[in-house]
Order: C-alpha cells, then structure tokens, then sequence
C-alpha cells in the first residue's frame, strides 16, 4: 500500500444513511461509524417519517452530524439524493442503517479514490453472519441477461473474497460513489422507492464510461435477513423490468426480449404457486403507468452511454447462481439452454469488449 497521501489528497467522505424505524439499526452502526470518521467527514442520516425521530441517538454518538427529516416515507432512492444533494465530500458513501463499518473501513474506502482512478464507484466487501459465523452477505450483485439480481458470493468464507479488484455490478449496503460520478448520472432513480436502484445505477455509472470495483479491505458488518413479502415482490419485479427498459442498448434489448417474455410466463406461474400473484400484476399495471416517462428516460440514458452494446452485455451473466432462485432454473436443461441463448446473443451483438481488471474476481 502506498504512502498516506497529502491533505489535499485526502478525500472526504459524505456518509448517507437513510432511516425508517431503524433505531436498533442505528444503535448498532453509529458508534462503529463513529470510530472511523476521519476529519473533513460528514454524516447525513436521512429519517424518512420514523414514528420516533433518531435525532437524540444521532446526537448521542455523531454530535456533529446531520438530521434530514423528510416528514414521510419517501422511499430509500428520494432519501438517498436528499442526503446527496446536502453533502459535500470528495464521496458520497451510501451506507445502509444495519451495515456496521468494522475497524479501519474509514482508511480502506478511500483507497480506490487515488489508487483507481477510473472506478467511478466502488462497493466494501459486505459480510453476514449465518449460524453464528462471518461469511460473505455479498461481494457484488451479480445481474442475469433477464434483469434478476441477487447478492453475490452469499455464504462462502470471507478469505475467498481475495484483494480489491473490478466487479459488474454492486451492492448498495455500502457504496462509494465520486461526488462527480454521482452528479454525472443524476444520483439514484427515485421512482423506484426502494430495491433495484443500486443496479440500476451501477449499470448507468459503466455505460457512461466509468468502471465499478469493490475495496474489499473495506468492510461492513450487515445485519442481514432475507425475508419477501407482497410489497417487496412489487418493488423487486416493477424496477427489474424499469431497470432493463431504461438501460439496456436497443440491439441488445431486442436480442433478450424473448427471454424476458419467458421468464414472464415462468414468474407468473412462480407467483401464484407461491402466493404473490396479486404482487406480480400490480408491477405490471405500475410499469404500464410509468412507460410514457421511462421512455424519456430510455433516450437520455441511450444519449448518454458511451460503451459498445457487446460491452454492456459483459456486465450481464446467463447464470442464475443464487439458491433463492427455484433449483429448476440454476441447473440441468434450463442453465444450458440459458448458457447458449446467451452465446447467441453475445455473437449477434457484435464485438468490442472491453478488457476487465479480473484480479481477484468472483462470478
């Protein structure tokens, strides 16, 4: 590792953290935060309508920081550019309530600031404990050519997570993004509330240019928990598909269509076998309501780009390698017909890859 650098070469970091009915969350975070603020540091706690506002907690532990109360639920991705917006540091560090910064997080995260300059984002390594033992909770988020996401490396040991090293896509639990990267892609989406935003906004950080890594010396403790009901399902599948329509290249998007139409017919039955059908479909009456504006959306994103379509698809897997996905479609048939769709899709799509820093990286 390098030398400290001088103070002017010292980024500061906005930390932003958003809070709804997190007091426990934040019980749990701040003091560990509180260890690794670094001067020039600030922290926004966003509260979007707590029932009991974390002012006095916040002012218990980060005397210095500051209480944005947005007087109602306006969603993770409103609060997060709230917070933003009223920040200043060199980074503006999306930090989840329950995802505790373990010792020496606050020096590691800036590494990648100086020693990479062209990650224009970069994730920490993001542990959990399952039974009692640190594990990985997620190293990236890996994203199938379908738009379904899920936390990358979840359950393996953490020494498997290897050194800083470029990833596709990452998590939002706790995310470093430059102030002028974020400014450049106009923060997070806000009509998506919550779930999929850190896709989404990691994808449109590399389609301008930019590549995204994760500091794995960089780590946080999440307070890890999956659980889906009704509401989470509308979010997860409505910004899927926004996700997919806003950003995908057209060549690209025309060559995946049939897929997606598939894996529509797949999710509907899924849904009604599982119970969240109602869910399913109200995804698509919001999706329906929101194509007039994710149309506009498309074209400034499309305008903006500047990777090859081939390029965009190697930020894309044809995998679906999480065990929350149904077995049926990880293995057997199913992964080998999705292995070589996606070849032909690759072939269509015509050259120009862009070489990747692979060092250390896991699928």
């Amino acid at each position: 590792m390098s030398e400290p650098s001088p103070e002017q070469d010292q980024p500061s970091v906005s930390y932003v953290i958003v809070a709804y009915e997190s007091g426990p969350e934040l019980a749990r975070t701040l003091p560990g935060l509180a260890r690794e603020i670094e001067p020039g540091d600030e922290v926004i706690v966003v509260d979007n309508g707590s029932k009991v506002s974390p002012r006095d907690m916040v002012a218990e532990h980060l005397p210095a920081a500051t209480v944005i109360e947005m007087g109602a639920n306006a969603g993770f991705t409103a609060a997060t550019n709230r917070g933003a917006t009223a920040s200043s540091g060199d980074i503006v560090l999306m930090l989840n309530p329950d995802a505790l910064p373990e010792t020496g997080f606050g020096a590691a995260i800036r590494e990648p600031f100086r020693d990479r300059p062209d990650w224009g984002a970069w994730m920490a390594l993001v542990a959990c404990r399952i039974d009692g033992e640190k594990v990985v909770n997620s190293w990236a988020n890996p994203v199938h050519f379908t738009g379904i996401a899920w936390a990358g490396g979840h359950g393996r040991p953490l020494e498997e997570a290897g050194g800083p090293h470029e990833i596709p896509i990452a998590s939002g639990a706790a995310l470093a993004v430059r102030r002028e990267v974020w400014e450049q892609v106009d923060g997070l989406p806000e009509q998506f509330f919550l779930y999929h935003e850190d896709i989404d906004i990691s994808i449109r950080i590399q389609s301008v240019g930019h590549r995204i890594g994760i500091e794995t010396d960089a780590v946080v403790d999440h307070d890890y928990d999956f659980h889906s009901n009704d509401l989470k399902w509308f979010w997860l599948e409505r910004n899927r598909l926004a996700m997919v329509i806003r950003n995908y290249p057209a060549p690209l998007l025309a060559l995946v269509t049939p897929a997606l139409l598939a894996t529509e017919l797949v999710l509907l039955l899924v849904s009604a076998r599982q119970g969240w059908l109602g869910a399913k479909l109200k995804s698509y009456r919001d999706l329906v309501r929101w194509l007039p504006r994710l149309r506009r959306e498309r074209e400034e994103i499309q305008l903006a780009r500047r990777i090859t379509p081939r390029q965009f698809a190697d930020l894309l897997t044809p995998e679906l390698d999480s065990p929350l996905i149904p077995e049926f479609a990880r293995k057997g048939v199913v992964k080998a017909m999705l292995r070589a769709y996606w070849r032909l899709v690759l072939s269509a799509v015509g050259s120009g890859r862009r070489p990747r820093d692979t060092q250390g990286q896991r699928g």
